[in-house]
């Protein structure tokens, strides 16, 4: 089965290279950037700016190909592909949570942004905590032990 995606509009972001970006939005604190709604989408984008929080979908444009098996940021031993967030994935798509701070005639102004600048946006979505944040115990995995990393940890060249 074949499966298209078309581009709503661009993330504009402070890195130009894949190379010691932030690996999460908890560890891009603060910094800020903008996503370019193509003026097509923007009619979509009516009533969001109620929202303090979105989730924004991508294309991992610059990570062509992928393993199954990678050494992932936030660790030193081989993962399967599905237990990371690896950036260069079977199907290219990247999912980011950022701070919603005002949209001003179709481009939306954001914070705790993560994403190589010039990085397709795919879709945009409200984050509801009641509906994305589990109630529950959340296991994380191998990422136990290494998860408070995540605010100082770069990227390398090992997705490049």
């Amino acid at each position: 089965m074949r499966i298209t995606y078309k581009s709503i509009g661009v993330i504009h972001t402070p890195f130009k290279n894949l190379k010691n970006m932030p690996i999460q939005p908890a560890g891009a604190m603060g910094l800020r950037g903008t996503v370019e709604v193509f003026s097509d989408y923007r009619e979509g984008l009516k009533d969001l700016k109620e929202f303090s929080h979105i989730i924004l979908l991508y294309h991992f444009h610059k990570a062509p190909g992928f393993n199954l098996r990678v050494i992932p940021f936030m660790d030193s031993h081989q993962r399967g592909l599905f237990a990371t967030r690896a950036p260069k994935q079977l199907n290219s798509i990247g999912l980011s949570v950022v701070r919603l701070l005002r949209i001003e005639r179709g481009i939306l102004h954001i914070e705790n942004v993560d994403i190589l600048d010039g990085t397709p946006l795919l879709d945009i979505k409200p984050y509801v905590s009641e509906f994305d944040k589990p109630q529950t115990f959340v296991k994380i995995g191998w990422l136990q032990r290494s998860r408070r990393k995540v605010q100082k940890k770069r990227s390398d060249d090992r997705f490049v």
